[in-house]
């Protein structure tokens, strides 16, 4: 992986091309699905991002069609790119395990559990 941290918009870029490859459009509207309807990509910074990605060799052209007289290019995730994700993913969840941990530490300093944090968590998919 590079240096530099990846961005949400990257890692849900690449998120999205893990099962097919896409084009702009259905990344977009991919990309919406997987954070809940929280990360909207304006066309611009869409393809700013799948440049860089591309630049980094974690995404690549697969194919070009026309449809309804437009030029769609499809991409597609590349093997390194599939392993920055992995890392990244695995960082992330890191991350967040270590949160979670601090924040039940600090919940038993004060007066009883707060039931919100809990139950937060387990409806996010996070540790019960």
């Amino acid at each position: 992986m590079t240096s530099r941290a990846m961005t949400e918009p990257a890692f849900l870029v690449l998120t999205a091309l893990v099962d097919e490859p896409r084009h702009g459009y259905g990344i977009a509207q991919e990309v919406e699905r997987l954070s809940g309807g929280h990360v909207h990509l304006k066309i611009g910074t869409l393809y700013g991002v799948l440049d860089r990605l591309a630049a980094d060799g974690w995404v690549e052209a697969d194919r070009e069609e026309v449809r309804q007289g437009r030029l769609r290019r499809y991409y597609r995730l590349t093997d390194e790119g599939a392993r920055a994700l992995e890392e990244e993913a695995v960082r992330l969840a890191d991350n967040a395990r270590r949160a979670v941990e601090r924040l039940r530490l600090r919940q038993g300093l004060k007066q009883g559990p707060r039931q919100g944090f809990s139950k937060g968590l387990s409806e996010a998919g996070g540790p019960a």
